[in-house]
């Protein structure tokens, strides 16, 4: 049985899952617009439900705060652009290695430990991942880096919003995320404005929605245990943009996917049932 951390995770996924569908359907908007939209409608819900609770905006533990909002920023910048230049299900399974980069630096940066079984699923589960994604001419080998580089940074803001635990409330770790991306995604976007028509304002809007709902559960599920109990979670959005691409977008699941979706699961199922050290071993 799934723990509430990872029914959180699952639940952050399938919203992420619509939000990488919303960015692939905005075929005219450059990313960076994406990207400052999806941080302002962010800004603006976090500010309004910040006040209802009456909490501190700017939160007490800043440096932490600040690199989860640096690291996001940079991380959904990238990912983003992965996810317009390739095909989606390919985009988000190398998005898919942020849960080994969260699990690897959060025994440096959380102190957490991991146990060599649960490391062996992860293995399992990216060779899962490998196989969905088979090899692909459509994608560079700077489109992949760029990918990997996307996971690195979100593996160090997961790790962040792990060491704030019950430290700041999850709308404060949210905002951070929007107080860095409007600025410094805004200043370059209003000078390379393209005007949106009303169907992508629509997909936008959407984008912003999915996304903040996403973050909340995402938050939650990092909150409730530690990262390496909840990460593999973001796996199963593999599946989802599977589905997706397939539906919408017309890409075809190939014998490659087909099997690395059973691996895939193998792997999560095993790790869930897998405990961890308490500590890591220097």
């Amino acid at each position: 049985m799934l723990s509430l951390g990872q029914r959180y995770i699952l639940i952050s996924s399938f919203f992420f899952a619509l939000m990488n569908v919303c960015v692939k359907a905005i075929a005219n908007l450059p990313t960076h617009e994406i990207v400052f939209f999806r941080g302002l409608i962010a800004l603006g819900i976090c500010t309004v439900m910040i006040r209802r609770k009456r909490l501190s905006f700017w939160g007490t533990h800043k440096k932490h705060l600040i690199i989860r909002g640096v690291t996001g920023t940079c991380a959904l910048g990238l990912y983003f652009y992965t996810i317009r230049v390739m095909p989606l299900a390919s985009a988000v399974t190398l998005g898919t290695l942020s849960p080994i980069f969260t699990t690897v630096l959060g025994c440096f940066i959380a102190k957490e430990g991991v146990s060599l079984k649960k490391l062996f699923f992860y293995v399992v589960a990216f060779v899962g991942v490998a196989l969905i994604k088979g090899f692909d001419p459509r994608i560079s080998t700077f489109e992949v880096g760029l990918g990997v580089l996307a996971a690195f940074f979100a593996g160090v803001a997961y790790n962040m919003i792990r060491l704030l635990k019950d430290k700041e409330d999850p709308l404060i770790i949210i905002l951070y995320f929007p107080l860095f991306t409007v600025p410094i995604v805004g200043s370059y976007t209003l000078s390379h404005w393209v005007w949106p028509t009303t169907s992508e304002w629509l997909l936008l809007g959407a984008v912003g929605i999915s996304v903040q709902i996403a973050q909340i559960y995402m938050t939650k599920g990092y909150q409730a245990e530690p990262a390496s109990n909840v990460a593999y979670c973001n796996y199963v959005g593999v599946i989802f943009a599977l589905l997706f691409g397939y539906t919408i977008f017309g890409e075809v699941l190939t014998m490659y996917s087909l099997v690395g979706i059973a691996v895939l699961l193998v792997g999560v199922i095993g790790a869930t049932w897998t405990k961890d050290r308490r500590k890591c071993e220097s």
